[in-house]
């Protein structure tokens, strides 16, 4: 027996109001960067400038403040999720095409692995680092990101290579073609929505990385933007608001761009259809 239609009305009303407030709380903070970046005097309040100004954006747009710190976080992040996703091919690709009592023991280690927090390792790796002399490195610095992320992007792209059918590189052995060229040439180009997540998430998570590179990295030339917002915290309990507001949209705009170019690749679904006709 279904239930009386004004019942029904309030538990959709509640729902929808539960689903406002919660959208009211991840828009609230969004609201107060764009007020507060515009404002001189900005605060923690939520509230409209007096006089708008982009003087905060002029205060920050400086090569020691921004460009350098983004341009860091760029080869830092860009470089670890190039080669992130590059291993994660390569070591879930005999994951997904060969059965082995050990495949799932192995997958259940690597998704273990990713709910190891990383600062319980960083003391034996910031020593590590010190002997083999990659601290405040920017390619050690690398490499331990993709490390880091290389679990979960495994697999992350086991579950979507397994959607790629194998007659398709079976067509392809009968060409000639051998394992890595069938992957990289048939394999990765059919999966690109589920390489576009892998490369998003992988790189939406180093950009915000804080205590990674605060800790590898020591010379200030080298540290990236998610390091650098400290600049706008002072000794004292002072903070520019208003600063700190404007280089928090500046310092948000890469990935949001990056998951701009990737979004209608990723609605696209996997590109098989007629692949396997004829």
């Amino acid at each position: 027996m279904r239930p009386p239609l004004a019942r029904r009305t309030r538990h959709r009303l509640a729902a929808d109001a539960a689903l406002l407030a919660v959208a009211a709380a991840f828009a609230l903070p969004l609201v107060w960067l764009a007020l507060a970046s515009m404002d001189s005097e900005a605060g923690l309040s939520v509230r409209a400038p007096g006089s708008p100004t982009t003087d905060n954006f002029s205060a920050v747009l400086t090569d020691e403040i921004t460009f350098t710190p983004m341009l860091n976080s760029l080869v830092l992040c860009g470089s670890a999720t190039v080669l992130t996703v590059s291993c994660a091919a390569l070591a879930a690709y005999p994951l997904s095409r060969f059965r082995s009592r050990f495949a799932r023991p192995y997958l259940l280690t690597i998704l273990f692995m990713t709910c190891l927090p990383i600062t319980a390792i960083m003391v034996p790796v910031y020593g590590l680092f010190v002997r083999v002399n990659l601290i405040d490195t920017m390619t050690g610095t690398v490499l331990f990101l993709a490390t880091s992320q290389l679990p979960f992007s495994v697999w992350l792209m086991k579950n979507f290579m397994d959607a790629v059918p194998r007659s398709l590189e079976e067509a392809a052995w009968t060409d000639g073609a051998g394992r890595l060229t069938t992957l990289v040439r048939v394999v990765l180009p059919l999966m690109g929505p589920g390489t576009a997540v892998v490369a998003v998430y992988c790189f939406a998570l180093m950009w915000g990385n804080f205590f990674v590179p605060f800790l590898l990295l020591l010379s200030p030339d080298l540290l990236p933007a998610s390091v650098t917002v400290f600049t706008f915290f002072g000794n004292h309990g002072q903070v520019a608001y208003g600063q700190l507001a404007a280089f928090s949209i500046l310092y948000s705009t890469p990935v949001v761009l990056l998951y701009a170019l990737v979004a209608r690749r990723l609605g696209g679904g996997f590109a098989l259809g007629g692949a396997v006709k004829g």
